[in-house]
């Protein structure tokens, strides 16, 4: 089977302010974002609820506006939706009426690609998210897991420069979880598109990234860019390393953060520097 290539994907995110709602209703949902992310990172945004994670990738996506800053993708401002940057949620949006082969191809379908061309990609990416033996089957009779791998199918079938994903493994148990984690570090090590993670799961976020950008309460500010250098595969066994409890703590910290009070920093020694107080884990 061939691997897909992923040069391209780098973002460039400078002073980013997005206001949500009109009228008195409108708020300031993030604020001043300023970060650039690397074609082929692996990048988790890790917060609060509400600190406008979810926010951010819709940006991404193209699904909102930013009300000052500038928002670009290998070079060009992201204007609206594109295939190129592919959104999964937490919640999969299969179609119940079509087979697992026909909700992937279904975006190649809408792009014009014949049957048998689009089948094959739809049956090359099942492959790849190891659902060879379900393209006929239908959405409701896969359990979580597996719909979710097919949602992430039905994205990397249009081959696109980032992958956005908000949360979706939030509503799968923890085993189902986990697995669902060692297969998209499998899949991303094949494929290499850029990956922005959005989720709440300290564990879930030093796992699996190459960087963690850490926000603060609304509106939503980067206060932390953390660069994880566990080696690759990584597998279950890092969860109890110490430097793994040790960057855990350090991020509790930060989610404990409030404006006004001393910022969570890690000096070079290693231990948190701060007046908050230690958090059991």
């Amino acid at each position: 089977m061939s691997v897909m290539q992923a040069p391209e994907g780098r973002i460039d995110i400078r002073q980013l302010s997005i206001v949500l709602g009109t009228g008195a209703q409108a708020f300031e949902a993030v604020q001043g974002l300023d970060c650039q992310i690397e074609a082929g990172q692996f990048v988790c945004v890790l917060g609060p609820s509400g600190c406008g994670k979810s926010t951010l990738l819709g940006a991404l996506a193209g699904h909102l506006q930013p009300r000052t800053g500038t928002l670009d993708v290998d070079g060009v401002s992201v204007s609206g939706p594109s295939p190129q940057r592919g959104m999964v949620f937490q919640q999969h949006t299969l179609f119940p009426w079509r087979s697992v082969r026909d909700n992937v191809a279904f975006g190649l379908k809408m792009r014009g690609l014949g049957k048998a061309e689009r089948y094959r990609a739809a049956d090359e990416i099942l492959a790849l998210v190891g659902l060879e033996g379900f393209a006929g089957h239908w959405p409701d009779q896969l359990f979580g897991g597996m719909q979710q791998r097919v949602e992430i199918a039905r994205v990397l079938v249009n081959r696109p420069r980032l992958l956005l994903m908000d949360e979706p493994f939030g509503a799968l148990d923890a085993l189902t979880r986990l697995r669902m984690q060692e297969l998209l570090l499998d899949i991303w090590t094949r494929i290499r598109t850029t990956v922005v993670f959005v989720t709440h799961d300290i564990d879930e976020a030093l796992f699996l990234a190459d960087r963690l950008l850490v926000m603060s309460p609304r509106p939503g500010r980067i206060i932390e860019d953390l660069r994880l250098d566990f080696a690759r595969p990584r597998t279950t066994e890092l969860v109890t390393h110490p430097e793994f409890t040790r960057l855990k703590r350090h991020c509790l910290e930060l989610l404990h953060y409030a404006e006004g009070r001393q910022l969570p920093r890690l000096n070079p020694l290693g231990l948190p520097e701060t007046s908050l107080p230690r958090f059991a884990l």
